[in-house]
């Protein structure tokens, strides 16, 4: 017998009644029912609030493929606050997969591997991993204030590979604490409310088209922590509330007046790079890395022609993202680059095209014939000035 046969053969044959018929009463009509149920509406009413705000001018949404796309990024926003907020529990620490080819949200990367654990500061956590190959490794402790489903101060601290030693297999072990204590040392700033770890990879083939690879990564309380106890209506409701803070706090309409000075508005052309902490005061942000975004505006025959040079640095790459920061499809198509998959000078110079089809020149990134999106770029732990990116539209 099937097991979901076995299931209805026993409610429809009043198992399920008579196990729970002694402890369930029902509620008169109309009376709350728990704190969870409150909650649950409250993440409801968030939901029916963003979609009326998607209908306002700021969100500048005009076409039905506008309006489909914002409520995919608002579900892959709900999907992670759920994996990740709502049975977070700072006391047992887990990691998630922040994003993945079926999950994007805040500027996701196909180089990149990024987990992300809910914390705080009156704990001492023990993180135990391997580099796994990658280019680069790193951790951020992001600030909030407890409630806020994901932290929105900014950056508290950052440890990269460079600042903790693994062993010749790759493996390393890092204590996350307020106290410094020998070996591998990462400081827990008063505060804190998650971790993110960032995995970067700069190969020929990227890395989140490799379905196989494994980047082994854990986290612990290193205090002996009792068994949890069944959850309670209280519990859950805050779960719920998390969730709905992390939701509230990362759909946005990316028309923001305090956008850094590196995003540029005007089509086609980007802002001069800042090299310099800003990024610390930016939730998710990477204080490594100098970024660079613009958008692209292009007919059915236009293209635009990229011109920079590679910075001696740990990793660079561009990435093409819809208006909501969620990378074009990757696993079929070519939308983005780093140094390796880029044909270049011997002094790093290059020539990229973005382009709605093949311009049969190298360096093509497939905008999948969207008229518009955001060009996106990462330099990382650069060791010298970054040259200016210069664009020319011309026809194809």
């Amino acid at each position: 017998m099937q097991r979901r046969e076995l299931i209805k053969g026993a409610v429809l044959g009043g198992a399920a009644t008579t196990l729970l018929g002694p402890t369930v009463h029902a509620m008169p009509p109309g009376a709350t029912r728990s704190e969870a149920e409150a909650a649950l509406a409250e993440l409801q009413q968030a939901l029916d609030q963003l979609e009326q705000d998607f209908h306002k001018p700021e969100w500048r949404l005009r076409t039905p493929a506008d309006f489909a796309e914002v409520r995919r990024v608002l579900l892959h926003t709900l999907m992670h606050g759920l994996q990740t907020w709502f049975e977070a529990d700072p006391a047992r620490p887990f990691f998630v997969s922040f994003i993945n080819q079926h999950k994007k949200l805040l500027g996701d990367n196909p180089d990149a591997r990024y987990f992300s654990a809910a914390i705080d500061d009156s704990h001492t956590y023990r993180i135990r991993g391997n580099l796994a190959g990658a280019t680069y490794t790193s951790f951020t402790v992001e600030l909030g204030t407890g409630t806020d489903g994901g932290g929105g101060k900014g950056l508290g601290s950052t440890l990269n590979d460079t600042e903790f030693e693994a062993d010749k297999n790759g493996d390393y072990e890092i204590t996350l604490s307020r106290d410094k204590v020998p070996g591998n040392w990462m400081r827990l700033p008063a505060g804190a409310v998650s971790l993110t770890t960032r995995h970067y990879y700069e190969r020929k083939d990227s890395i989140n088209r490799d379905r196989m690879h494994h980047i082994p990564i854990d986290i612990q309380n290193t205090a002996k922590i009792p068994p949890r106890a069944a959850p309670t209506d209280a519990d859950i409701a805050a779960g719920i509330r998390r969730v709905t803070e992390f939701v509230r706090g990362n759909t946005t309409s990316m028309n923001d007046g305090n956008s850094p000075s590196w995003v540029s508005r005007v089509p086609n052309t980007f802002a001069p790079m800042v090299q310099d902490d800003s990024n610390a005061n930016i939730s998710y942000a990477a204080r490594d890395n100098v970024y660079a975004m613009a958008p692209w505006v292009l007919g059915p025959k236009q293209a635009l022609v990229i011109r920079g040079r590679f910075p001696k640095c740990r990793f660079a790459n561009v990435v093409l993202f819809n208006r909501f920061l969620q990378t074009l499809n990757y696993e079929e198509r070519n939308i983005s680059l780093n140094r390796l998959q880029t044909q270049q000078d011997a002094d790093g110079n290059f020539e990229m095209i973005v382009a709605h089809r093949d311009p049969g020149r190298p360096n093509w990134l497939d905008t999948e014939g969207r008229p518009y999106g955001v060009m996106f770029w990462r330099f990382q732990l650069a060791e010298e000035e970054i040259a200016p990116l210069t664009t020319q539209v011309i026809e194809l």
